[in-house]
């Protein structure tokens, strides 16, 4: 844990319910062990959404869908996900997920390696959630910034590897000191990209908000 597990605890007491599907969705997912965004996350990304009332939202890892059917409850009337994943397997349960709650119109899922499909993006988008690959991240970058509007708002999840990423790369399992590494990479350019300006939050498993500066910046 990041934080103490008796704040974590206390917070998500306050919870109120989401509706009945995405309840069920991420019963469903946490059964499964299907990662996906925890309740601080979910609380942030929620007010977020409402203060910068994005038009359209880049997602990199839909997994069976639950952050992509969370950001449209949220967002905007009129908003668009576009929504990236790679692995087949989840790739029907999220669309039928979507098909269930009458997103179709408006989530769209592209399947491939989400570096790939970010190349062949064009269209300039007001918000970029990145949950996928966390040892790609670094590689990432350089396409979400090209995709992000000037002003634009780029939430990265699970950055602080429940605190492993502040330690000694000797005192990480060597099976995840590439991550590691990677990790702090990513950090260090998303703090020190003179387009950008970051804060690093310890929520949930850790989470980076940066801002694309405008021309005004």
């Amino acid at each position: 844990m990041i934080i103490d597990e008796r704040i974590t605890t206390f917070i998500h007491s306050l919870e109120t319910p989401e509706s009945p599907l995405l309840e069920e969705i991420e019963e469903r997912a946490l059964a499964d062990h299907v990662p996906i965004i925890r309740k601080e996350t979910q609380s942030f990304l929620k007010v977020l959404l409402q203060i910068e009332r994005p038009g359209s939202i880049l997602e990199l890892g839909t997994a069976v869908g639950f952050s992509a059917l969370l950001m449209s409850a949220y967002a905007p009337e009129g908003c668009h996900i576009t929504t990236i994943e790679n692995y087949e397997k989840r790739i029907p349960i999220a669309r039928e997920n979507f098909r269930r709650a009458g997103k179709e119109k408006d989530i769209t899922l592209l399947e491939g390696d989400a570096l790939e499909v970010m190349r062949n993006l064009e269209r300039p988008f007001d918000l970029i959630f990145m949950d996928a690959a966390k040892a790609q991240y670094i590689h990432y970058l350089p396409e979400a910034l090209r995709l992000l509007e000037e002003g634009g708002v780029l939430v990265t999840d699970n950055v602080l590897q429940d605190g492993d990423v502040m330690e000694s790369r000797f005192a990480v399992e060597r099976r995840n000191r590439t991550i590691h590494k990677r990790m702090r990479e990513y950090l260090y350019q998303l703090k020190h990209d003179e387009r950008l300006l970051t804060s690093i939050l310890p929520l949930g498993d850790g989470l980076a908000v940066s801002v694309k500066k405008g021309k005004t910046l």
